[in-house]
């Protein structure tokens, strides 16, 4: 079985989570800068097999698109063009960056920690990751 790869896209910074290889636990990887993301997924891609990547979707309270959602769609377009054989599952993203600062606050982080933008990037990858796993397990 491979990897499933959880993304948390943004313009600036891209939080980036992966399962075990069981696909049974979402752990964070890294955050990295969006104009390097491609670049450090076909190096993961060639150390480890990658069987789907789920990438969060922006969208407001209402269901419609955000000023981000076209940002996405269009890294959504990316993948699948450099990673043909590897889906791309679009998981709704709404309130996983709130969700992320309460993981962290229960998790007894500092709050100079729980400041760090790419550490609630991560935790936020790691959210959309999660809620994929749990989704295909009802």
């Amino acid at each position: 079985m491979g990897r499933i790869l959880g993304i948390d896209y943004g313009t600036k910074r891209v939080g980036l989570a992966a399962t075990d290889t069981l696909q049974i636990i979402a752990s964070p990887l890294e955050t990295v800068h969006a104009q390097e993301v491609l670049s450090y997924l076909k190096a993961y891609v060639q150390r480890e097999p990658v069987e789907a990547f789920v990438l969060g979707m922006p969208k407001r309270l209402s269901g419609e698109a955000t000023d981000n959602t076209q940002h996405v769609v269009g890294f959504q377009r990316k993948l699948q063009k450099e990673f043909p054989g590897v889906p791309v599952h679009l998981v709704d993203e709404r309130f996983t960056s709130k969700i992320a600062q309460q993981t962290m606050l229960a998790g007894g982080l500092r709050k100079k920690a729980r400041q760090d933008k790419a550490t609630v990037d991560r935790i936020s990858a790691v959210i959309i990751l999660q809620s994929y796993l749990e989704s295909r397990n009802i």
